[in-house]
């Protein structure tokens, strides 16, 4: 490992999946792009950090959707060597009573402005595994729950080994998610006390001084979305890694709950926007969760024509993002509509060249691009397809959407299907196209080229939601349910437009619909002046707070200086 990254104390930042660029599949959504965006912005700010995570040389999934609006899922590999290089050190996690062992790519990510910061992508597709054992690091998310334990024991503790093989001296570890907490299992074991200093009974290992390297990340709001395992299961995979009483005690009674793993060895715990962080401490009653809101990388998510906006009236905004907030009174009016109407005509030429479709610029467009599962309700705009055509037919729009469903999620898969049959249901009124293949690349094309953002999550389920921060430096406003960060960055009419009282038991759809017909658009079609004052108010007020450079400088100040 070169001196460069090992000669002073880092922050290792773990996570299961990392968005690092559109052609190396090893992310599959928000919570990968969010990683991704963490590292850009420590390699700006010069924050010495390392990244652990998986190489998922399989792939996520190349999403093809057929005539019917079926989603078929096709292999996306990629080659590590193609962007990567290869570790000299070679570490070994106990799996099943052998050894694994665990080689890795080093993959240096450079920022913009000339940052570097290391991420090492764990395998174990090696000669000296079996066959069953090189396939550990193939599949993101894959496998059954026993596949996913010894992707955790991967990435947890041969982290840790690695990054200890490696020579980096960790300061403080950061768990992205509980997927890496088998690494407090790890630590655990390497910090243990003397026996001549234990009671009889007393647990050997210094709980204490591993917490106080820890730190905890939850994106989940919900308690059946946290991972858990039965003991039978580890101890048949895991074995006798630390004692059963000391891992009852750290990860529950019944289970191993990752979760209650990471946050009893956590001293910092927070969640990912302030209505998340409510939801968690109810959800985990008795633990300290603070909020630090996600942000977005402000170079990655702005529209080139916007940059050069920024760049001539709000130089250095890029290392101090809060310098948009004077956008109001330093870019002209013709100036912000100059730069959208850019992106705008790039999006339409791409969907143009995916699927055929023309859409008209001149239509007011609404971008809907998510993860397709349930809780975030991509039907709840066609809920009501006679009155979408009524609203259309006072003040035409068009949509534009995207997303790939987890191949195990059955609704999330109907979820597509439905949103086919909604488009051919509103055929002659309501262009709409679905994009196939959402990924980095188009994601950062929708955010820039639609009009206004919408987000439908059935509250309190949506941690944060990072899209609609992306949409914001690029001058589109966000029409969105008040859950996750929409609660905090929603200043009505000015910002964009809530849906509901972000109430799980509101109607909704009802609120969309009023919004749309008689706020939304006749604002975009009738009083240009006023969108534009909007479009504003999203890059002053929005981007200039919800970015990952104040994100990390939180983190920084809050999380790894103490």
């Amino acid at each position: 490992m070169s001196r460069e990254f090992i000669h002073s104390e880092r922050i290792a930042y773990f996570t299961m999946e990392i968005a690092l660029r559109p052609d190396i599949p090893t992310y599959s959504g928000g919570l990968g792009v969010l990683a991704g965006d963490t590292v850009r912005s420590a390699a700006d700010l010069e924050l010495p950090m390392v990244t652990v995570s998986l190489v998922s040389r399989a792939g996520y999934f190349h999403q093809r959707i057929d005539e019917a609006g079926c989603q078929r899922e096709e292999p996306d590999p990629w080659e590590p060597a193609s962007r990567a290089q290869p570790l000299q050190a070679r570490v070994v996690v106990p799996i099943e009573g052998r050894d694994v062992w665990v080689g890795g790519w080093l993959y240096v990510l450079e920022g913009h402005m000339g940052g570097r910061q290391p991420v090492i992508l764990l395998d174990t597709d090696l000669e000296d595994n079996s066959t069953e054992d090189r396939e550990l690091t193939h599949y993101l998310y894959g496998g059954d729950q026993v596949y996913r334990l010894k992707q955790e024991i991967v990435l947890g503790i041969g982290g840790a080994r690695m990054l200890h093989a490696l020579g980096f001296r960790v300061r403080q570890y950061h768990m992205n998610e509980g997927h890496a907490a088998l690494l407090c299992l790890e630590l655990l074991n390497r910090y243990t006390y003397p026996p001549g200093d234990l009671r009889p009974g007393e647990p050997h290992y210094d709980i204490p001084r591993v917490r106080e390297m820890c730190n905890f990340t939850t994106h989940t709001p919900v308690e059946a979305g946290h991972d858990k395992f039965p003991y039978a299961l580890v101890q048949s995979v895991l074995g006798d890694f630390v004692d059963r009483p000391t891992l009852k005690l750290l990860a529950g009674e019944d289970q191993l709950n990752m979760t209650r793993l990471a946050l009893n060895t956590s001293e910092y715990v927070n969640g990912v926007a302030k209505r998340h962080a409510e939801t968690s401490r109810h959800l985990f009653p008795g633990y300290r969760v603070r909020a630090v809101t996600n942000g977005v990388h402000p170079f990655a998510w702005t529209h080139a024509a916007f940059a050069t906006l920024y760049d001539e009236h709000l130089p250095g905004w890029c290392h101090e993002p809060e310098l948009l907030i004077r956008a109001e009174c330093c870019i002209t009016d013709d100036a912000i509509w100059g730069a959208h109407l850019q992106a705008k005509q790039a999006l339409v030429e791409q969907v143009q060249a995916l699927t055929g479709v023309n859409l008209d610029p001149a239509l007011c467009t609404f971008g809907f691009a998510r993860r397709m599962t349930a809780y975030k309700r991509p039907d709840l705009l066609f809920t009501d397809i006679r009155r979408l055509r009524t609203i259309a037919g006072q003040r035409r729009f068009q949509i534009v959407l995207a997303g790939k469903a987890h191949p195990r999620d059955q609704d999330g898969k109907r979820a597509i299907e439905a949103m086919h049959v909604h488009m051919r249901e509103l055929a002659g009124a309501v262009p709409v196209v679905f994009l196939p293949n959402y990924d980095m690349a188009l994601a950062a094309a929708m955010v820039c080229g639609v009009d206004v953002w919408l987000n439908t999550p059935l509250p309190p389920w949506e941690a944060s939601g990072t899209s609609g921060m992306k949409a914001a430096f690029n001058g589109v406003p966000n029409l969105s349910v008040l859950d996750g960060w929409w609660s905090e960055g929603r200043i009505e009419g000015v910002t964009g437009w809530g849906i509901g009282d972000g109430g799980p038991g509101e109607d909704d759809a009802r609120s969309l619909y009023e919004k749309l017909e008689q706020v939304v658009l006749p604002l975009y079609y009738e009083n240009r002046l006023g969108w534009i004052a909007v479009m504003k108010g999203a890059i002053a007020k929005n981007a200039s707070f919800f970015n990952s450079h104040r994100m990390m400088r939180r983190y920084a100040s809050d999380a790894y200086v103490r």
